[in-house]
């Protein structure tokens, strides 16, 4: 299925971090896959959601290559855009990241993340982690499962 197809339905998408990372390097492999989904996030289509989680998993490998030049990027990508909604990690969220890592065994950050969209309201929660397409309270849309535009 293509991912353009898959996302008509969408109109709040929960963004993990491989996805952001792939579009602002301009990975190969996933460039047509992301830049249809920034192009729906810039025209107001689709409205972005991100937490804390996805900024510092972005942030570190700028960061250890002293390239702030590319941590600029994923800031302004994440924590500036008007259709990019930052969402704090709180006491609600971590609340409800236990009860996902309880009942799924998931990593940490892979439970922050999936609380924040599931709080946030997301139709759909985009990332390349095969493994969280577990999680039954959101729908997991999975790069490697969709056909290039």
């Amino acid at each position: 299925m293509k991912l353009s197809e898959r996302l008509q339905s969408v109109t709040r998408l929960f963004l993990d971090t491989a996805p952001v990372i792939y579009f602002v390097e301009q990975n190969p492999r996933y460039v047509e896959q992301t830049r249809v989904v920034f192009n729906l996030v810039d025209d107001g289509t689709l409205l972005a959601v991100t937490s804390p989680v996805t900024l510092a998993e972005c942030l570190t490998l700028p960061y250890r290559l002293q390239r702030p030049d590319a941590a600029h990027a994923f800031v302004e990508l994440l924590a500036a855009d008007e259709n990019v909604r930052f969402v704090p990690i709180d006491e609600q969220v971590a609340d409800k990241a236990a009860e996902l890592r309880a009942r799924y065994g998931l990593a940490l950050p892979d439970s922050f993340q999936i609380a924040v969209a599931i709080l946030s309201d997301c139709d759909a929660f985009l990332t390349n982690d095969l493994a969280l397409k577990r999680v039954t309270e959101i729908n997991a849309i999975v790069l490697d499962e969709m056909d290039a535009e």
